[in-house]
C-alpha cells in the first residue's frame, strides 16, 4: 500500500493511461478522484475500482475551464480536506507538419495539453502551499526531446510541459511541494489503435513501423506509464525534483541499427 488514503486527482482518467493509473493507485490504497469530460469513460473506471474494493469517485471537469476546474477542486477539498497528488494526464494529439494543421486544430491541441495542465495545478496549488505537502506529475513526453515525423504542435506541447514543470519546481520547492514530469514513447493506447484503423490502409505494417521507434521493438502499455506515475507519486521518489522520467523503451536515447 504505497499510496495509502492520499488523495490523488488524476485528469483524463476514463480511459488509456489515466485509466491504469487509477486502478494501480487504488489497489495501492489511494483514495481517486477520476476525473474525465466522458462521463460513461469516468463512471466506467470508478465503477472498476469499486468491483476491485478500492475507493473512488467520478467527477466531470473541463481541465481547460476554471470555472469547472475551481468547483472540482473545491468539491475535493470538502469531501476530503486535502489533495496529495494531482496527476495533469489530460491531453490530446495532433497529426500533421506545421503547415498542414489549421489554426482551429492548433489552438485546441495548445489548449488541452497546456492550458490543461496550468488551470488544474493553479487551483490545486493553494491547498498544498498551506499543508506544505504535495506532488504534482505532469504529462510530457519523449517527443519532448526528439524530433518526431508530423508532430510539430504535439510536440510544442509536451516540450513546453516539460519547461512548465521545470519552473514550477523552482517555485514550489520552499512549500515541500515536487513537481515532476513522465515522458513516454508510444504506448498503446485506444487513441493509437484508432489512429492505426484511421489513418493506414495497412494497419499491420503501420504498428510494425511503430514498433522500430523503440529500442525495445515493441509499444509500451498503459500499466507501463501508470507504474512510473506510482513512483513519482509514492514517498519513494521523495528526492525527484523537476525531474523528467522516461518510458519509452530507448526512444529517446537510442537508435535501431
Amino acid at each position: 500500500m504505497r499510496l495509502q488514503d492520499k488523495v490523488i486527482l488524476i485528469t483524463g482518467s476514463g480511459s488509456g493511461i489515466g485509466r491504469s493509473t487509477a486502478l494501480l493507485f487504488a489497489s495501492e490504497g489511494a483514495k481517486v478522484i477520476v476525473n474525465d469530460l466522458s462521463v460513461e469513460s469516468g463512471e466506467g473506471t470508478v465503477a472498476e475500482i469499486r468491483a476491485a474494493g478500492g475507493e473512488a469517485i467520478y467527477i466531470k471537469a473541463d481541465v481547460t475551464d476554471p470555472v469547472s476546474v475551481s468547483a472540482m477542486v473545491d468539491d475535493i477539498i470538502k469531501q476530503y480536506g486535502r489533495i496529495d497528488v494531482l496527476f495533469n494526464n489530460a491531453g490530446i494529439s495532433g497529426v500533421g507538419a506545421l503547415h498542414e494543421i489549421e489554426p482551429e486544430m492548433w489552438d485546441r491541441v495548445v489548449n488541452v495539453n497546456i492550458r490543461g495542465v496550468y488551470v488544474p495545478s493553479k487551483y490545486v496549488l493553494p491547498h498544498m502551499i498551506e499543508r506544505k505537502a504535495g506532488s504534482i506529475i505532469n504529462m510530457s513526453s519523449c517527443v519532448a526531446e526528439i524530433g518526431l515525423a508530423k508532430r510539430a504542435v504535439y510536440a510544442a506541447t509536451k516540450g513546453a510541459v516539460l519547461s512548465l514543470t521545470k519552473s514550477m519546481q523552482v517555485d514550489y520547492a520552499p512549500y515541500n511541494i515536487r513537481v515532476n514530469a513522465l515522458l513516454p514513447g508510444t504506448i498503446l493506447t485506444p487513441f493509437v489503435e484508432n489512429y492505426l484503423r484511421t489513418s493506414y490502409d495497412n494497419q499491420e505494417e503501420a504498428y510494425e513501423g511503430l514498433k522500430k521507434r523503440q529500442l525495445s521493438g515493441d509499444l509500451g502499455r498503459p500499466e507501463d506509464v501508470a507504474k512510473a506515475a506510482l513512483f513519482l507519486a509514492s514517498d519513494e521518489s521523495k528526492f525527484m525534483m523537476g525531474s523528467p522520467l522516461y518510458i519509452d523503451g530507448g526512444a529517446t536515447f537510442g537508435k535501431n541499427a
